[in-house]
């Protein structure tokens, strides 16, 4: 049990007192718990006893290094989710490429960029304040989504948005809990699939070539080979395939038409538009949450996403509920889709 459960924990381990002070300093003013540890042994006695949320950890220490005290974290089964930073220098690509491989989730370079180095701390907690609770492998995954959003400032809070405006629409739509699980988990995972895409790619601050564009279109099914034979996510995988997917087979990667396309894939495709039109981009301010609902209006009259989905998160949007439920049929069907696999109804 962690001493203060109200506070998220930091830990420090450095043996240069300067830089841990530091460390303290900054991290104590952002609201953490912050404990220190100077050297590899005290550090793994300091995780066992306080179960950190967080350990920054400085590559040159004088018992175990750096890279090798990560390794043992992330190999053992009660840490192995825990974030750990690596302290590195500016042009350390040895060190990176070895934290790399002993599964550091991310670095932060001497001197300190303190508004980097917060932010930094913030996202990985939310990495595992989402991921607590979870099945091992479903939290690898989820972290593995949150730290491909975590790479680019302007998708911070992206998936979690997702999983929030699905539900939402979910709950408009009376469906029910099974579905409910399956709209949050897919909204967490639906780009895990950008992983596998190329941070000159993803971080590029213009808009992207033709042939670029072709690249980034291959992370759905990328995403949906990563969650393989997963039992828990076998619901979740038709959203991360096909949740770039347009009613008038527009979409990719399969083209699909109608009713075609998965229910919940479906739901996730247009909140993640809204989502991307009301985020600012580094080529584009944000749109308003009203022009935002307009270009999905058009896109339902240019045939590529459902009338009664889009009206329906719409009234969400606007804090209004539907005056009346769904038609019985219609719920009834919505209602079928337990497995993530259901279509949509031929009347939307």
């Amino acid at each position: 049990m962690k001493p203060d459960s109200t506070l998220r924990r930091v830990l420090v381990v450095d043996d240069h007192a300067p830089s841990s002070e530091v460390l303290v300093r900054l991290l104590s003013a952002e609201g953490f718990a912050v404990d220190v540890a100077a050297d590899g042994e005290t550090a793994l006695g300091s995780i066992a006893l306080h179960s950190p949320d967080v350990v920054v950890l400085d590559i040159g220490l004088p018992d175990i290094d750096g890279i090798e005290l990560c390794r043992k974290i992330k190999r053992a089964a009660d840490t192995q989710l825990v974030p750990v930073v690596l302290v590195t220098g500016l042009s350390d690509r040895e060190h990176r490429l070895a934290g790399i491989e002993a599964g550091a989730d991310d670095f932060i370079a001497k001197p300190f960029d303190a508004e980097q180095l917060k932010a930094r701390i913030r996202s990985l907690m939310r990495v595992k304040r989402i991921t607590d609770g979870m099945e091992t492998a479903e939290a690898v995954l989820i972290s593995l989504a949150l730290t491909v959003e975590a790479r680019d400032s302007y998708t911070e809070g992206h998936c979690e948005r997702l999983a929030t405006y699905a539900m939402a629409l979910g709950t408009a739509l009376g469906l029910g809990d099974a579905e409910q699980a399956v709209l949050r988990r897919g909204g967490f995972l639906h780009d895990v699939g950008k992983i596998g895409i190329a941070d000159s790619l993803l971080l590029k601050p213009e808009p992207l070539t033709r042939h670029e564009y072709e690249v980034v279109k291959r992370h759905p099914a990328i995403g949906e080979r990563l969650l393989g034979d997963l039992k828990t996510l076998a619901p979740v995988r038709p959203i991360v395939r096909h949740h770039h997917e347009r009613l008038d087979g527009s979409g990719y990667p399969d083209g699909l038409r109608g009713d075609e396309i998965p229910l919940l894939a479906h739901i996730v495709s247009i909140v993640d538009a809204f989502d991307a039109m009301t985020t600012e981009r580094p080529y584009r301010a944000a749109r308003s949450f009203q022009v935002a609902c307009q270009e999905l209006r058009a896109d339902v009259a240019r045939g590529k996403m459902s009338r009664d989905l889009v009206e329906a998160f719409v009234r969400v949007i606007e804090g209004r509920q539907p005056n009346e439920q769904p038609p019985q049929r219609r719920l009834r069907r919505l209602r079928l889709i337990r497995s993530g696999y259901g279509k949509i109804p031929s009347s939307m």
